[in-house]
């Protein structure tokens, strides 16, 4: 999740600066989310809508709330990150939350799409919220922060 255009502070410890959060937890989040998605396009249709709508609250909860009040997040902090060495970098919370958002617009057009009976084009929907997430876990690219940081250059010279 991190970029170069993303607000960072380099750390000389341990010390957060306020409201910054550590970008590997949402990397976690990502190869999670990359799971199930994985797994909504295998399952028969009913199983997969289900699914996908249990994943379209987990983005819904880090679009509202932040990435920090997730379930991901708190498995990140119990589990993960005591057993790793302090972060390099700190990510500003906005972008990672824009992200989520983008990730419950896709989840919600493939809700739709299944509910419809378009079964093709919910399973392109979740197809390009899984490049987005396998993106993020697996080489550390979060489009969605990209996204967001376009918007407000955008909107910066507007």
């Amino acid at each position: 999740m991190t970029t170069t255009a993303t607000p960072r502070v380099t750390p000389d410890s341990d010390r957060r600066p306020a409201g910054a959060i550590d970008p590997r937890g949402p990397q976690l989040a990502a190869a999670l989310t990359a799971v199930v998605l994985v797994a909504v396009l295998l399952l028969p249709t009913p199983y997969a809508a289900a699914l996908l709508a249990v994943q379209a609250v987990l983005f819904a909860v880090g679009a509202v709330r932040g990435v920090q009040a997730t379930p991901h997040a708190w498995l990140f902090r119990t589990l993960v990150r005591p057993r790793l060495a302090p972060p390099t970098e700190w990510e500003a919370p906005e972008p990672p939350r824009f992200a989520q958002g983008v990730g419950l617009a896709f989840a919600l057009v493939g809700l739709v799409a299944f509910a419809a009976g378009a079964t093709v084009v919910a399973q392109v929907a979740v197809g390009f919220a899984l490049v987005a997430a396998l993106l993020n876990a697996v080489f550390a690219f979060c489009l969605g922060c990209e996204v967001y940081l376009l918007v407000r250059r955008f909107i910066a010279t507007v």
